[in-house]
Formats: structure tokens, C-alpha cells, sequence
């Protein structure tokens, strides 16, 4: 297991480390996190970067990863443990063909350890080969506001209250990062018990510096093209405009049809990698075909 970085430049230099470019303020937010063992809530448009810190995190910190993928109707069950109902019923038969018909008895001994199913909260207080965990709960803007009181003992205390069993509290923090997409705005409460960092878009010199790393056979002639219309479509009026994600999916997928330079043509062709919905394809088409938008 890494030891946590000492300060921000470590911080900036371990994220760089698994072809991260960070900008100065995120580096500082994660430094801030690690260091205090505060959650860090990370919000942005889709596409910037924000599950991919958690990534990083585990990669360089030698820790695994523990990743709550949230959405609509997400409980307990999915989200922190049940209990292995089948197992439990042939436990109850098995007791009782022994004789034991003491209700208090049976419960004692179905609701322990050797019967809990742990999900990716639990699985995230407890420590692992590799030291405690690198916990994503991504997307909580998909989730419902319910989970997000529930998700309150969780980011205070580090614990979970089950019932039949008691408290359950992680010995130590574990690395916590939250994600939203900012589809609806996440309770204060929540962001009162983490640090937070907006994750923008990046500039033409860090976005570029990201192809550069993530894609190291891109030509410089095609890498500065591609990523100056990329931040051209992003001073649109578009439904979604491209993340860091499309740039690197569109770079890769122009390499693979061998171009070394941009042009039009190769540029209506394949705008399906760089945007997701057809009403932004069909404006952006219009406007190479009318020479608003140059490449």
C-alpha cells in the first residue's frame, strides 16, 4: 500500500502518475481529503473525469475499489446489506430437526456474521489486503432523497447501524469520493460532511496535455486540431456537449481511420463518437455546412 501524499505537488505528481492531469485546485481538494479522511464530492458535466479520480486513487494507492453505482430506487439491500434469506430458512430446518424450538434460540443463530450479505457501503468500512478502501458512490444525483438521509451516519461516522447486530464502525476513514452529474441538487446536509471541488471542462492546454498522455500516438498537427473544435462545440447551445471522454474517444477513433489532420468530411462522418444526441449532430453539421464552424 502507497503511503498518502505529504502535500499537493505529491498529490498532483501521484495523479500524473496514472496519466491524471490534474488542475492545481482539484489536486488540492484531493490532498485536503486524503490528508483530513473527509469525503471529497466531486460535481461536473458527465464526461470530465470524476469517477476516474476514484480510479486513480485505488490504482496508485494500492488500495481495491469499492464502487456504488447509484440509481432510482437504490436501498439498503443494494447498497449496504441483507441478510441470505434461503441460507437462514435451511439453517431454521436444520435447528429444528435437531429440536431446538426456542424462537429467541433461532433468531441468536441466524442472525449472525456467517449469514450477512455485504454490500458495497459495508464492504467499504471494513479493511481489505491492501488497507482500507477506496470507496466511489457514483452518480448520487440518480438516487432517490431518501438514501441520501441514510448515507448521513455513513459519511459522519464511517459506521453502519444494523439492527440484529449493532454498530458496525470502520477502524480507520476509508478514501471517499461521491460523484454527481447534478441532475438535481444533493441535500446540504450531505455536502456539509464532505469537501467539495466543481470538476470543470478542461482549458485547450490541459485537455491537450490529456490527449497527449492518454493517447501518446496522436500526431501534435491532429491532437491540437481535434481538441481546438472540441473546445469550439463546447461554446455552443448544445443539449450535451462533448466531455474529456468523446475527446479521447474521437482522437482514438480518428487514428484508427488513419487521419493525420482534420477536415469536414472526416469530421460529419464521424461526429457520432464526439456527440450523443442528433439534435446536436444536426446543428453542428449545419454549421460546417454554412461555415460558422470552422476545423
Amino acid at each position: 500500500m502507497t503511503p498518502l501524499p505529504d502535500s499537493i505537488d505529491a498529490t498532483e505528481a501521484l495523479l500524473a502518475s496514472a496519466d491524471y492531469v490534474a488542475e492545481r485546485s482539484l489536486a488540492t481538494a484531493v490532498f485536503l481529503s486524503l490528508r483530513l479522511g473527509r469525503p471529497l464530492f466531486l460535481e461536473g458535466e458527465a464526461g470530465v473525469g470524476k469517477t476516474e479520480i476514484a480510479k486513480v486513487l485505488a490504482a496508485t494507492l494500492g488500495r481495491p475499489m469499492v464502487r456504488l453505482q447509484c440509481y432510482e430506487g437504490l436501498d439498503t439491500a443494494s447498497a449496504v446489506y441483507e441478510w441470505n434469506y434461503p441460507r437462514q430458512m435451511v439453517e431454521i430446518r436444520l435447528l429444528e430437526a435437531q429440536g431446538v424450538t426456542d424462537r429467541t434460540a433461532i433468531a441468536k443463530d441466524i442472525y449472525a456474521e456467517p449469514f450477512l450479505i455485504r454490500r458495497p457501503l459495508l464492504q467499504a468500512l471494513e479493511p481489505a489486503p491492501g488497507g482500507m478502501p477506496v470507496l466511489l458512490i457514483d452518480e448520487l444525483d440518480r438516487a432517490d432523497e431518501p438514501f441520501e438521509a441514510y448515507l448521513l451516519e455513513v459519511l459522519s461516522d464511517f459506521q453502519v447501524t444494523i439492527p440484529e447486530l449493532g454498530t458496525i464502525r470502520a477502524p480507520e476513514p476509508p478514501v471517499v469520493i461521491i460523484t454527481s452529474n447534478r441532475t438535481r441538487e444533493i441535500h446540504d446536509a450531505v455536502k456539509r460532511r464532505c469537501l467539495y471541488h466543481w470538476v470543470d471542462y478542461p482549458s485547450l492546454e490541459r485537455e491537450l496535455a490529456i490527449v497527449r498522455r492518454k493517447v501518446p500516438e496522436a500526431g501534435e498537427r491532429i491532437a491540437a486540431q481535434l481538441v481546438q473544435f472540441v473546445q469550439s462545440l463546447r461554446s455552443l447551445d448544445l443539449f450535451k456537449p462533448p466531455g474529456i471522454a468523446e475527446t479521447l474517444d474521437w482522437t482514438r477513433a480518428l487514428l484508427t481511420l488513419g487521419a493525420d489532420t482534420l477536415d469536414p468530411d472526416l469530421v460529419r462522418e464521424t461526429l457520432g463518437v464526439l456527440l450523443k444526441y442528433q439534435d446536436d449532430i444536426a446543428s453542428v453539421r449545419d454549421r460546417l455546412a454554412s461555415g460558422a464552424l470552422a476545423v
